[in-house]
């Protein structure tokens, strides 16, 4: 009886694609949930939801960094950050200063004027979709991380733990206000993005500046 044994040259390969796959997933989902979001956000007038989907735009920046460095660990297999992923974070790190000053504003006047959204069903239905992806996502990263024995995509993981709190804070506003309707919720849960927005921004100048292998904890951008 004769045994296939698998090239191991093939089955780290195949590892590798299925990375970059799980990368160019993670742009495809940020776009759709990012356009989704912000339509939803501006028709009912939910502030907590269009910057859940103005963050997810900005993720896409960090997304594609993250396939460049893929690559790039496949082919050279250096831990060094390139030029492109140094531009990519700090581009990354300015839209996410810039939302945070926007929803901060946007949360103090609303708050001063006592405006509430029609509805936040949508932000809802979203969190709930986006918490489920999210955590399919960082098991699969995690495991090819550890197949490939690759810090850098296992803290890609971790940091994609981040979105996964902002998609909590998203369902809490959001249903807490529906069942409610108390208006300050949805401001309230603005400045929690807020809040994670500010640090991503920080992490990611922090991140392009440092030298070495691209790492990074649990509360992190890309």
């Amino acid at each position: 009886m004769n045994i296939s044994v698998a090239d191991p040259a093939q089955s780290l390969g195949k590892r590798w694609t299925w990375a970059w796959w799980l990368a160019l997933g993670t742009i495809g989902y940020n776009l759709i949930e990012g356009y989704v979001s912000i339509w939803f956000g501006m028709d009912d007038e939910a502030l907590s939801l269009f910057g859940f989907g103005a963050d997810s735009f900005i993720e896409v920046i960090s997304a594609i960094g993250i396939a460049h460095m893929i690559v790039r660990l496949r082919r050279h297999g250096s831990s060094e950050r390139d030029s492109f992923e140094r531009t990519a974070l700090r581009i990354t790190g300015a839209g996410f200063y810039a939302l945070t000053l926007i929803l901060v504003g946007t949360a103090a006047v609303v708050t001063y004027t006592g405006h509430a959204p029609e509805t936040t069903v949508p932000g809802v239905i979203i969190s709930l979709i986006s918490i489920g992806f999210m955590w399919a996502l960082i098991r699969a990263k995690v495991s090819v991380g550890t197949q490939l024995n690759s810090a850098p995509i296992i803290a890609d993981a971790n940091c994609s733990k981040v979105c996964l709190r902002m998609s909590v804070i998203l369902l809490a506003s959001s249903a807490i206000y529906e069942l409610s309707g108390f208006g300050f919720v949805d401001a309230l849960g603005a400045v929690g993005l807020a809040w994670y927005s500010f640090k991503e921004g920080r992490e990611c100048f922090q991140k392009a500046s440092m030298k070495g292998a691209s790492s990074c904890g649990d509360d992190c951008c890309s």
